[in-house]
């Protein structure tokens, strides 16, 4: 498996695992990442993929010291299995 990248052309996230393409969608606005979709291949579920791809997409934002919002099921159950993410959750203004 590879590292997750940041496509800023394409406003995702990406990982490739076993020649496939899995990524998280976002949107980026002013230190705000609001990630909208998970998408893992079918043929790749049950082996981890969604929740490497969220880490590393999670680590990413972090290292940019950005904030996120995280509008997809997947990456809200992800933070509440991991509560060290919930520091990026975006405050209220």
């Amino acid at each position: 498996m590879n590292p997750v990248i940041d496509n800023t052309t394409t406003q995702r996230y990406e990982l490739q695992a076993s020649g496939r393409l899995a990524f998280i969608d976002y949107r980026r606005n002013n230190g705000i990442v609001t990630l909208t979709h998970t998408y893992v291949p079918p043929e790749l579920n049950g082996r981890g993929i969604g929740s490497a791809l969220t880490r590393g997409a999670l680590d990413l934002i972090s290292a940019q010291g950005e904030q996120i919002i995280p509008l997809c099921s997947f990456i809200v159950a992800f933070i509440e299995r991991y509560p060290e993410y919930r520091k990026l959750l975006a405050t209220p203004t």
